[in-house]
């Protein structure tokens, strides 16, 4: 990625920086975010976005809690940060990695509560932790991506929907991840990008990142794909997760599934890439993941414009279920899951979890 998702700027007490993705393509803002509520809010308002991306800035927002006491002990400080924890995993319910990440940064605020001389050090052992969970997830894009790229053609042209790339990662991506290694290779890829609406995160931010990194690209509405696939113009399809259930199933941005269930009419192989973080196996299927609904003005406006009447009714789901049956392989850091079930689901993920 030619710009950065997010970086820790300073040492203590410092700030997380995250480029707005609000904005993108047409402005390239970044944001300083120096509290726990406007990471809070960033999460939330879609400022920064993707399963990984939000469990990463949500570590580094636990550290904005406890920087706040950083002149006073550690009990003061360990209190601020377990309190960020909590006040994050309020933010969006359905990315499971948001909750993986909050738990991983509760075990190192208990194991350094009991080590830090004092609230700066535990501070830090934070920072350091939080950089951890973003190095550790940039490599595991990477190791996904070599997975992903041996499953396409030569050639491959690889439909993808809302945005699975650096921006929603720690800088690589995941779908999008497979796609650049691809690339990297030298098998040749070309990717159609659905728009994904309602806040098109296909046309904004996907094709903003394929240009930016030399990767041809062509945009799509969403409900383009089926005469596409018909036409003969889809080798592929790979999106990324925001959770996977123990048995394969997968929820993703709203529309998945009915790429997933055309993709099936025609024969294309449909691809999830996701790291081990994304799986939630206290979950037995699909039916039990949370899937959050977004604001009505969502749909009712478009640009700034409202586009339908306030008298019409809105259901507004941000993703959709895709049963394991309809994917082909998930691609995972820890290699390919093939065939999607309960008992190869387990066999790749439940040692690492």
């Amino acid at each position: 990625m030619a710009l950065e998702t997010m970086t820790w700027r300073g040492e203590l007490p410092g700030a997380l920086e995250i480029i707005d993705q609000r904005r993108l393509p047409a402005e390239r803002e970044f944001l300083r975010l120096e509290a726990v509520q406007p990471a809070w809010d960033a999460i939330k308002t879609l400022a920064v976005r993707g399963a990984p991306a939000i469990g990463c800035a949500a570590a580094y927002g636990v550290v904005l809690g406890a920087q706040t006491q950083i002149e006073g002990d550690v009990a003061q400080a360990a209190e601020q940060a377990r309190a960020a924890a909590d006040h994050l995993a309020t933010s969006r319910p359905t990315a499971v990695n948001l909750f993986w990440a909050l738990d991983r940064m509760r075990q190192a605020i208990e194991r350094e509560a009991g080590q830090a001389n004092d609230a700066k050090a535990f501070t830090a052992a934070l920072l350091s932790e939080a950089r951890a969970i973003q190095a550790e997830d940039l490599e595991m894009c990477r190791t996904m991506g070599r997975h992903g790229a041996k499953l396409f053609p030569e050639n491959a042209r690889v439909l993808t929907h809302c945005n699975a790339g650096g921006l929603a990662t720690a800088g690589y991506g995941t779908a999008l991840g497979c796609i650049y290694a691809a690339a990297e290779s030298g098998r040749g890829v070309s990717v159609i990008s659905c728009e994904t609406r309602p806040l098109l995160q296909g046309a904004r931010l996907t094709t903003f990142e394929l240009t930016e990194n030399g990767v041809d690209v062509t945009l799509i509405s969403d409900g383009m794909s089926g005469f596409a696939m018909q036409r003969g113009m889809i080798d592929a399809v790979v999106v990324g997760a925001d959770r996977i259930a123990r048995n394969g199933d997968v929820a993703n941005k709203i529309g998945t599934y009915t790429h997933a269930v055309l993709a099936k009419q025609h024969g294309i192989p449909f691809y999830v890439a996701a790291p081990f973080t994304t799986f939630d196996l206290a979950l037995a299927s699909g039916k039990e993941i949370p899937i959050e609904e977004r604001d009505a003005s969502e749909l009712r406006e478009f640009n700034g414009r409202q586009i339908a009447p306030d008298a019409a009714g809105v259901w507004n789901p941000a993703f959709d279920v895709t049963p394991a049956e309809l994917i082909t392989a998930i691609v995972t850091d820890r290699g390919v899951i093939q065939p999607v079930d309960e008992e190869h689901v387990r066999a790749l993920i439940e040692p690492a979890s």
